[in-house]
C-alpha cells in the first residue's frame, strides 16, 4: 500500500522511490532513466513497462503526491465533526504548503516540467497532472457539500479551478522567492481557503 491507500506494484514503487531519491541528490535535469534503473536495481524493461520516459515518470510522482494528499484529506473528513470543514481544509492547506516548498521533490519536478512545456510530450504530462489534480480538488469540494460543511451554492468545479490557480501560483512564488522573508503563513492560506468556501 502507498500513502494514498491504493495498492501499488512493488516494482513501480521502487522506481518512484529511486527517482525521488535521485532528484533530491542530483536534481531533475541531471537524473536520467539509466540512473533510475541503476538505483532501483530493476531492468530497463521493468521501467519501460510503466513509463516511456523520465518526464512521464516525473508526472507519476506528482500524481502520487496528490494521492497522498487526498488520503490525508479523507482521513481528516472521517475525524471531522459534522458540517465542519476545518480539519479537511487544514489537511489540504498542509499539503499545499508542503508541495510548494521549493526543496520538495514535487516542486522541483513541477518547475522542471514547466521549463520543458514547449515539448508536446511534457505538455501532455503537465495536462494529465493538472486534470488529475483538478478532479481531486473538485471531489474534495463535493465531499464537503455532501457533508453539509460547504454550502451547496458553491460551484465545485469553479472553486477547484481557483484552488489550482492558487496552488500553482504558490509553487512559482516559492521558487522565485529564495528566502523565507515574506513567506505566507499557513494560517493565512487556511483562512483564505475557509473564507472562500462560505
Amino acid at each position: 500500500m502507498n500513502d494514498s491507500g491504493h495498492t501499488t506494484n512493488s516494482s513501480l514503487q521502487q522506481i518512484l522511490d529511486a527517482a525521488e531519491q535521485l532528484i533530491k541528490e542530483k536534481g531533475c535535469r541531471q537524473t536520467t532513466l539509466q540512473d533510475i534503473i541503476t538505483t532501483s536495481g530493476l531492468s530497463k524493461g521493468a521501467i519501460y513497462h510503466y513509463v516511456s520516459g523520465k518526464d512521464e515518470l516525473f508526472g507519476m510522482i506528482l500524481k502520487s503526491k496528490m494521492e497522498s494528499m487526498n488520503a490525508r484529506f479523507h482521513q481528516a473528513v472521517t475525524q471531522a465533526a459534522d458540517q465542519d470543514a476545518r480539519m479537511p481544509v487544514q489537511a489540504i492547506t498542509e499539503g499545499m504548503m508542503s508541495g510548494a516548498d521549493k526543496e520538495q521533490v514535487s516542486n522541483k519536478i513541477f518547475t522542471y516540467l514547466l521549463s520543458q512545456a514547449d515539448n508536446p510530450k511534457v505538455a501532455h504530462v503537465l495536462r494529465e497532472v493538472y486534470d488529475y489534480s483538478l478532479q481531486t480538488a473538485t471531489a474534495w469540494i463535493a465531499t464537503g457539500q455532501q457533508a453539509g460543511a460547504i454550502p451547496p451554492h458553491i460551484d465545485a468545479a469553479h472553486m477547484a479551478s481557483m484552488y489550482m490557480v492558487f496552488t500553482y501560483g504558490l509553487r512559482v512564488r516559492n521558487t522565485i522567492v529564495q528566502d523565507s522573508e515574506g513567506a505566507i503563513p499557513m494560517e493565512d492560506i487556511f483562512g483564505l481557503l475557509i473564507h472562500s468556501l462560505k
